[in-house]
């Protein structure tokens, strides 16, 4: 199992974005600025960025006073088996897209946005060593 922590503006509204379009289920929301989602072997976190005085910690500024903030290029990939349809669903529920569909190498992808601006690489394997279960040496 993999954790990532994403910097999210608004944690409800990451909640529903992730449980109702990429089949994320909610783990726990103990405290509105903190949730833990989880999709297969990926635990998810979503904090909303606090003040340095704040009880929590995962999003806090740091020590030179920068805030933690959404966005970026980076990203969690998650696996697709159909990525135009996917594409095309999402299109239909009004989900921003940074990208169509980008053509490569070991398959295909397409970058979605999250209601903070992080992006979601929906990928769809080409060639068997690029599925995620090659990972796991069961390509």
């Amino acid at each position: 199992m993999a954790t990532v922590r994403y910097i999210v503006d608004d944690v409800d509204a990451a909640i529903a974005f992730y449980c109702q379009h990429l089949g994320f289920r909610e783990v726990m929301h103990p405290a509105p600025p903190f949730a833990m989602l989880a999709r297969d072997d990926l635990r998810f976190t979503l904090v909303s960025p606090i003040g340095a005085d704040e009880p929590g910690g995962g999003s806090r500024p740091m020590d030179d006073g920068t805030p933690q903030r959404p966005g970026g290029w980076n990203r969690i990939a998650l696996e697709v088996s159909d990525l135009e349809g996917t594409v095309e669903r999402l299109e239909a529920a009004g989900v921003p897209f940074r990208s169509g569909i980008i053509h490569g190498i070991g398959g295909d992808q397409a970058l979605v946005q999250d209601p903070s601006g992080n992006l979601v690489e929906l990928f769809q394997p080409k060639i068997p060593e690029a599925h995620e279960r090659a990972a796991f040496g069961s390509a």
